[in-house]
């Protein structure tokens, strides 16, 4: 089995890339998170660590592929009321999406996979992939399906026993389940409360501010996520998108 060093670009020295690539790697998985609120309880990085934590395991599952660093920060304006959040504008986001992927077509990998963790970025790498498809020889994937998202997330909450879903899911419950699975140590205990729940529009929390709909910045209750759940829901994540990659590498 590769090692975690071997899988992740970010830590190999230039000819062990090299290497890889002439020894088959020829995939590479982009995550696409974010640096922003995610309540009094998460780190502003919970996105991101759990692209860092899908792409490896993407990477690790596929056996051919190699985990890129993860972008962010995302699109996260509708988080700005709270301190930290750090957004940029969507047409910066899908530039940054195109120079990496040209940089790893420019490399040799065949095929680039673009894994959003952040409801916000989902558009834009929706809209970016097909573009960039056309200017590089490698194949982009984009896993950009965020009610597919959402629901494998609820799913993994279902399958470890949890009896819980949202529609909308922010810095509740299943996200809470994924940091604690990640590294427990960066989740508040202490700090842990309920959020809004029922009915959420979208629409309005986009355009008008997450703070509008909810005070201290979470949806649901994170008091019914356990790690065991977050290591179900992480899983399950990453069963669904290694099977959606091998399908659409077999296709080309």
């Amino acid at each position: 089995m590769p090692s975690r060093r071997s899988l992740l670009l970010e830590e190999m020295v230039w000819p062990e890339v090299e290497s890889a690539l002439k020894n088959g790697t020829r995939t590479a998985i982009v995550a696409v998170g974010s640096i922003e609120q995610h309540g009094p309880h998460l780190p502003l990085n919970m996105d991101t660590l759990d692209g860092d934590e899908l792409s490896r395991r993407i990477a690790e599952q596929l056996g051919d592929a190699l985990a890129a660093p993860t972008i962010r920060p995302g699109c996260s304006g509708h988080h700005m009321e709270f301190p930290g959040t750090i957004t940029v504008p969507p047409e910066t986001l899908m530039d940054v999406i195109r120079a990496y992927c040209r940089s790893l077509d420019e490399h040799g990998f065949e095929h680039i996979v673009l894994v959003p963790t952040h409801g916000g970025n989902f558009g834009p790498v929706k809209t970016v992939a097909p573009d960039v498809g056309r200017e590089i020889e490698a194949t982009v994937i984009p896993l950009a399906d965020l009610d597919e998202h959402m629901q494998l997330l609820n799913d993994g909450l279902s399958e470890a026993g949890i009896d819980y879903d949202q529609d909308v899911i922010h810095a509740g419950a299943a996200e809470t389940a994924v940091v604690l699975a990640v590294n427990e140590d960066l989740v508040r205990m202490e700090n842990i409360e309920s959020g809004l729940e029922g009915q959420i529009s979208t629409a309005r929390l986009l355009s008008e501010g997450f703070k509008t709909i909810t005070q201290n910045g979470v949806l649901g209750d994170p008091n019914k996520a356990t790690a065991e759940a977050g290591e179900t829901i992480i899983q399950n994540v990453v069963d669904t998108y290694v099977d959606h990659i091998e399908n659409e590498r077999r296709s080309v």
